[in-house]
C-alpha cells in the first residue's frame, strides 16, 4: 500500500484525506492551496521470453520475494509506452534482447493497487546476463519450472496460461481480477473523515 500523503507537492502545506467537491472518492487535498493529489494504481510491465521450448526466468536479488523466480518485469516509468517498459525491464533485469510479441496477460491486483501486463516475446539470442536486481537467469522447459519458487501469483498465472495455450496450439489474450488470497488480512486503509 502507498504511504500516507502528508504534505502538498505544490506548496508544502498539510494535506487532508477527504472527498473534494465534484468527486466521489477521498483524495489528498491541500488545506492551503486546494491542490488535489490523485493516487492511482501502478502499472507493472514485463515479458515472457521464449527460446525454442523454454522460457527465461530471473531469480530475484531484491525484496519482495528475494531468491524466488519471476519473469523480467517491473514498474512502468513515466514517458514510456507499456511495450517499451516491458523491453526496458527485460534488458535491465536479464540483459536480454527480444522481439516483443502480443500482450498476453492483463491482471488487476486491486488489493495492492497494481495492474500487471505481460507480453509474449521471443529471445533474439542467448547472450543474456543478470542485472543488479537478478541473482541468476535460466531457461526452463515446462517440466522444469520451479512452481513452488515462483515469486508472484500473477507470474505463475501467466506461465500456466502460456503453457496451456501452447498445448492447445493457439495463444489468447487473458484478463483476470485477482482477489486477496485466503487467510491474508486486507491491507490497512487510513480512516476517511466525513466530507
Amino acid at each position: 500500500m502507498d504511504p500516507a500523503l502528508n504534505f502538498c507537492s505544490v506548496c508544502g502545506s498539510p494535506v487532508s484525506n477527504r472527498v473534494p467537491p465534484g468527486d466521489n472518492l477521498p483524495r489528498g487535498v491541500c488545506d492551503a492551496c486546494g491542490a488535489i493529489h490523485y493516487r492511482n494504481p501502478r502499472l507493472v510491465v514485463g515479458a515472457l521470453p521464449e527460446w525454442e521450448n523454454s522460457v527465461l526466468l530471473c531469480r530475484r536479488a531484491i525484496e519482495p520475494r528475494y531468491g524466488k523466480w519471476t519473469l523480467p518485469s517491473g514498474f512502468m516509468e513515466n514517458g514510456e509506452t507499456v511495450a517499451g517498459g516491458a523491453i526496458r525491464e527485460t534488458l535491465e533485469e536479464a540483459g536480454a534482447r527480444l522481439e516483443l510479441g502480443p500482450m498476453f496477460t492483463l491482471i488487476s491486483v486491486p488489493y495492492i493497487n497494481q495492474v500487471h501486463v505481460i507480453y509474449r516475446a521471443r529471445l533474439l539470442d542467448l547472450d543474456f546476463d543478470p542485472g543488479e536486481e537478478t541473482l541468476e537467469l535460466r531457461l526452463f522447459r515446462e517440466d522444469e519450472i520451479p512452481w513452488d519458487e515462483i515469486a508472484f501469483r500473477t507470474i505463475a498465472i501467466s506461465l500456466r496460461r502460456f503453457f496451456a495455450d501452447r498445448a492447445a496450439g493457439a495463444f489468447g489474450f487473458h484478463t483476470l481480477d485477482l482477489e486477496l488470497p485466503p487467510g491474508h488480512p486486507a491491507p490497512a486503509s487510513p480512516p476517511i473523515p466525513p466530507p
